[in-house]
């Protein structure tokens, strides 16, 4: 069955996790570029309040670039781009850590 295609609709509702195994949210929905037909974006719900909690409206969602995406099977992998996203206040703290 390896290289059969699946349909872009069993993405929606996996599990989106970090290669790192942080969990960063759920698929939602799927952006294509139809000249292309190429999936370019993953539409994420559900997300991780401690990655998102200062940046995104409760309720609202985010779009994950599709070039992020490491592996998909049963949940999908992406690059840990996002869990570098700090605020700025967590910033200024490491590095008076330091």
């Amino acid at each position: 069955m390896e290289g059969t295609p699946e349909e872009l609709t069993t993405l929606v509702g996996r599990e989106v996790y970090s290669n790192n195994g942080v969990f960063v949210g759920e698929v939602d929905d799927i952006r294509l570029d139809l000249n292309r037909q190429a999936v370019t974006g993953l539409a994420l719900s559900r997300l991780n309040d401690e990655l998102f909690q200062s940046r995104i409206e409760p309720g609202k969602g985010v779009l994950i670039p599709y070039r992020w995406v490491r592996a998909v099977g049963d949940v999908i992998l992406i690059n840990d781009v996002v869990e570098r996203l700090k605020r700025p206040d967590e910033e200024e703290e490491s590095t008076l850590v330091a």
